[in-house]
């Protein structure tokens, strides 16, 4: 697709030998708002951190548009809010790709992040520390960082858990926004009915891909169904496989599970 952002040839993602996204192709548009949904171990995150870079691919490739800025924000149990860091600090830390690590801010900058906290109904909270913050205070704060860093691809990992609904409200609408000014955006949402009314586009995972498109189809029943079956009947001590298409993903999934009750059969 010429206009793509994002492009996945056969993606497989893992830690060691286990892989937690298999076999993923396809390609997420310029300016797409798409939401990634999945059962708790249906590697949502792990996609995130294979298109950060964080993670390498054990098979395929993830590429990205040349010259596309990216910002990425992980779930907040990744962050260590212990750090003696106040909310202008953790929002600045947004400029570096600009500035570099080292480099001096100046008083501009000082005033587009107050202008950003204040956006995002955090305003005078620039010398908070950041343990002092709510789960949704922190949140604003966390987009706050996002919005500073002007980027066209923008990556947030279940960003409405533990926050309060107004604070929901208001990112949803803080999305949208960048949605209007043609950045591409992909979303970890477990509240399906949030993604049924908000996001035009879902990819719905089970380790593999088993739906993408628009929303109230992806999330239809029979694929959530689908979904549920090959999750709960995944062996994560299975060895790593090869290529495969997604029309035979049904014999894969039966090939996990009949190992899966191989082994119990064994242990009796």
């Amino acid at each position: 697709m010429p206009n793509a952002c994002l492009t996945f040839r056969d993606l497989t993602l893992g830690y060691g030998q286990h892989p937690a996204v298999h076999h993923l192709s396809g390609d997420v548009a310029k300016g797409s708002l798409l939401a990634v949904v999945g059962g708790n171990g249906s590697g949502k995150s792990t996609l995130m951190k294979g298109i950060t870079g964080l993670l390498k691919p054990m098979g395929g490739t993830c590429s990205i548009a040349p010259g596309t800025r990216l910002a990425y924000l992980p779930q907040q149990s990744e962050i260590d809010r212990s750090f003696p860091a106040r909310v202008i600090d953790l929002v600045s830390l947004g400029l570096w790709p600009r500035r570099g690590l080292l480099g001096r801010h100046r008083a501009e900058d000082m005033r587009v992040v107050s202008k950003t906290l204040a956006s995002v109904g955090l305003e005078g909270f620039e010398k908070r520390a950041i343990d002092t913050l709510s789960g949704g205070q922190m949140q604003r704060a966390l987009f706050a960082r996002v919005l500073v860093q002007d980027a066209d691809l923008i990556l947030l990992d279940e960003p409405f858990n533990a926050v309060d609904e107004q604070t929901i409200v208001d990112l949803i609408a803080l999305i949208k926004a960048w949605h209007n000014e043609g950045r591409t955006i992909m979303v970890v949402v477990h509240d399906l009915e949030l993604v049924r009314e908000n996001f035009p586009e879902a990819l719905l995972l089970a380790r593999h891909p088993v739906a993408w498109g628009a929303s109230r189809q992806t999330l239809s029943e029979e694929h959530l169904l689908m979904a549920r079956r090959y999750r709960q009947a995944w062996d994560d001590s299975a060895a790593w496989c090869g290529g495969i298409g997604s029309s035979d993903f049904a014999n894969h999934f039966e090939g996990h599970a009949h190992k899966r009750d191989a082994a119990r059969v064994g242990a009796l």
